[in-house]
């Protein structure tokens, strides 16, 4: 080993200096290795240290007197120590004891010691043994950590920066004992990983500007909690956030009753509205975290069709770190609420590319991976393609508008042309099916057949010039694709199904193994396909945190994003416009009964296109068409995790 040690570092493969990556010839111990670009799997994953440690926060969220204090669970390489300090990856999630981590929903088990024997997911299993310190943080009021959880505030982000901060030596943490515990064993150097909540704890981290953290990998994460329950004041569930709290902590009820109602009497249900309560859990620009203070690179993953933490919460962030020039990187699915873990025919490369990644910003290993292409964006079922940014770099946009005969094209109608609506509520289904029939509750406008293949890429605006008979009304816009395709089917088992057989990534123990099962993409073959959404209360279409009733009978513009999408139309499929009131698949919201009078004239949809889909004639339809008549479009499973 010595040997081929002191080959490398001749060949300049080992990093050698200040992140504690030394030769391994300098001593009998293994240091950590680094060939072709990546940190080789020297250490020995038995052996290594597994302990824990409870760190003071600066909060405390049950009013019991006394900070509140983080668990911690840690393994790292034996050898780490003040002679070889090595990086820490760090998962900190509400999960560990109630639905736990992964598509196979694991948890912590514990040995007699009270030390982690399992640790979920495979970060530990594969990174240990390469020189990394992997950490299990219990959030705030969950599992083994004291306080209340209070979904995205103060005391979610405060405790996992305190972590952060004792990492560096900034914060305190002791033993089970009760005696001080110092990581003497760490550079420092840290990256924060997680999908859902847990991706949402490292933007929140990431957004104090907390030193040390050298880069996140969030995952289907929230960057907006507003925006995870609202849509311009539409309200997708009511007193969500009190609901939440409970699910993740499985403490006497009692204990965090208080916190809950104090969410309960903050949200703004009655309204809506943007409140203080909600700049508190705004990553962007909040008032406890904002965008421009991230120090940290950035690795997104998302999906567009993930209808739980909707693709605003990345299309947002994305945008505001590329304001700021944060380095980046991003993986755009078309699945619902996955890990790439279980992107199909993904896995290996996600392991292998998460691991340069890793290398790159917390070991500073010169693999190359910041001069490669920004963005991997699916296009199909099993198709990908790697692109320069995102969205599609060098993009146009398409202003498309509706027609009093139904019609969407490049034209305005003429002047003074209107139809009208009345706001009920309905499901997706019924909003979508029989188009080219006349139905109360929603217009409806399609192109003829396009010509070419139509790629979106981006978000959507809806630009709607329309009078009230009431105060306010709720607006869903759908865009569709009309025509027969085998899609993927993010709808059924958020778009995976889990095999039986497995794959192993890292080393094993008998209590701890890195072997996960194998999952293929699901795809269905309908005859269209809700590409992307938007909803609005017209008494927000002026400001988030205001109401302002538009006047009976008067017109007033209501201008809306929906949520981002990357779809390809092909050629010979027809793109549809539904407007309608309240969506009852996704909103929980009452519907106003007001009647919806839109001035087509007045009114238009813009598609942000990459560049070479532009469609420069688009021929109506010499008869009427008609959609599908009925349809069944399952709506997807409910997963916080």
């Amino acid at each position: 080993m010595p040997k081929l040690s002191a080959v490398l570092v001749a060949l300049g493969l080992v990093a050698v200096g200040a992140v504690g990556v030394t030769p391994a010839q300098a001593s009998a111990e293994p240091s950590i290795t680094v060939q072709q670009g990546r940190t080789q799997p020297v250490f020995s994953y038995a052996d290594a240290v597994r302990e824990h440690v409870y760190v003071e926060s600066p909060v405390d969220s049950d009013s019991d007197g006394k900070l509140d204090r983080v668990r911690v669970d840690i393994i790292r390489p034996k050898e780490s120590g003040p002679g070889l300090k090595v990086p820490v990856i760090i998962d900190e999630s509400p999960y560990y004891d109630n639905s736990g981590r992964g598509n196979e929903s694991e948890r912590k088990v514990y040995d007699a010691e009270g030390n982690l024997a399992k640790f979920p997911l495979f970060y530990d299993n594969y990174f240990v043994p390469r020189g990394y310190a992997v950490l299990n943080v219990d959030m705030i009021g969950t599992t083994k950590s004291e306080g209340c959880p209070d979904v995205g505030g103060r005391a979610d982000v405060l405790g996992g920066k305190a972590v952060i901060d004792w990492l560096n030596g900034r914060a305190t943490a002791y033993r089970e004992d009760g005696t001080p515990a110092v990581a003497d064993w760490t550079t420092g150097k840290s990256a924060m990983i997680g999908k859902s909540y847990d991706g949402t704890l490292a933007n929140a981290v990431a957004a104090t500007g907390v030193k040390g953290l050298e880069t996140i990998v969030p995952i289907s994460a929230i960057s907006s909690w507003y925006k995870y329950q609202r849509s311009n004041g539409v309200i997708y569930n009511f007193d969500y956030m009190s609901y939440l709290a409970r699910v993740v902590d499985t403490d006497p009820i009692a204990k965090c009753a208080a916190v809950r109602a104090g969410m309960d009497a903050q949200d703004g249900d009655d309204t809506g509205n943007y409140n203080a309560f909600w700049a508190e859990r705004d990553y962007i620009a909040g008032t406890l975290g904002d965008v421009s203070k991230v120090r940290a690179s950035v690795f997104v993953v998302h999906t567009v069709n993930d209808l739980n933490v909707k693709p605003d919460n990345f299309s947002t962030w994305w945008k505001g770190l590329a304001d700021r020039n944060v380095p980046r990187k991003i993986w755009v699915g078309q699945y619902q609420h996955v890990d790439p873990f279980d992107f199909e025919g993904r896995r290996d490369l996600w392991v292998d590319t998460l691991h340069r990644w890793f290398d790159f910003w917390l070991l500073g290993v010169k693999n190359g991976i910041m001069n490669e292409p920004r963005a991997d964006v699916q296009t199909g079922p099993t198709s990908w393609t790697t692109q320069r940014d995102w969205p599609a770099p060098l993009g146009v946009k398409l202003s498309l508008r509706p027609g009093a005969d139904g019609s969407l094209g490049l034209l305005p109608a003429k002047k003074d042309t209107t139809a009208t609506f009345t706001d009920v509520r309905q499901s997706e289904d019924a909003m979508v099916a029989d188009i080219g029939t006349e139905k109360p509750g929603r217009v409806a406008f399609t192109t003829g057949e396009l010509p070419a293949n139509l790629r979106l890429s981006g978000t959507p605006v809806v630009d709607l010039r329309v009078a009230l008979d009431k105060p306010t009304s709720n607006l869903t816009a759908l865009l569709v694709d009309f025509g027969e395709d085998s899609r993927v089917d993010w709808r059924r088992g958020q778009g995976i199904t889990t095999l039986t057989e497995e794959t192993c990534h890292g080393e094993s123990t008998a209590s701890d193994d890195g072997c996960y099962k194998k999952v293929v993409g699901n795809v269905a073959t309908r005859p269209l396909e809700i590409v992307a959404r938007g909803w609005i209360d017209v008494q927000n279409r002026d400001s988030l945190s205001t109401s302002s009733p538009l006047p009976e009978g008067q017109y007033g513009t209501v201008k809306w994003e929906t949520l981002p999408q990357d779809y390809t139309f092909k050629k010979g499929h027809r793109l549809g416009l539904v407007i309608a009131g309240t969506d009852s698949t996704y909103s929980g919201e009452r519907a106003t009964g007001a009647t919806v009078t839109v001035d087509l004239s007045k009114s238009k949809v813009e598609f942000p296109l990459a560049l070479g889909s532009l469609i420069f004639d688009l021929v109506k339809d010499k008869v009427k068409w008609h959609g599908p008549k009925q349809l069944d479009l399952p709506v997807p499973e409910a997963r916080l995790y």
